[in-house]
């Protein structure tokens, strides 16, 4: 099962376009099967009054991650969604640059459980989540081209 680059490329696409991830200022950088980068570089907007960055950014950055990683094992007609987020804030980060690295430990039919990273610009682990996702069957992103590519 190969991921298709063109689905991927229109995947990014829809969701940098979207309001949120656009607003926030987010970006997928990396989408692979099981895995998943989201990368963020931080503005004055995303800071909360003592000048460090509000955790909602944090847990923004977990869910997108977790989210995306799961979704490349699923079904062409199905979509995603979190059933919960954990998480745990690690260091507090007042600039610079954030990436976060999802990954799917654990994929099924219906229920998947991914874990995420976030870090900043100089690697550092900033906060760390776990989510668990359930999958919506008939509920999927059509994208217009394939998912997969034959291997």
């Amino acid at each position: 099962m190969t991921p298709n680059p063109a689905y991927v490329r229109a995947v990014q696409d829809i969701v940098h376009a979207s309001p949120y991830p656009a607003l926030i200022g987010m970006k997928i950088t990396g989408l692979e099967i099981d895995g998943c980068r989201v990368e963020l570089d931080l503005r004055g907007d995303h800071m909360q009054p003592f000048g460090i960055v509000h955790g909602g950014v944090l847990a923004t950055l977990i869910d997108t991650a977790t989210f995306w990683a799961a979704f490349m094992r699923l079904p062409e007609d199905a979509g995603l969604v979190n059933v919960d987020l954990k998480l745990n804030y690690l260091k507090a980060v007042a600039k610079g640059h954030l990436r976060a690295e999802g990954e799917c430990l654990r994929a099924g039919r219906q229920i998947s459980y991914t874990i995420a990273s976030v870090y900043n610009e100089t690697g550092e682990l900033v906060a760390h989540g776990t989510s668990t996702m359930m999958a919506l069957p008939g509920k999927g992103l059509r994208v217009g081209v394939p998912k997969f590519i034959a291997d």
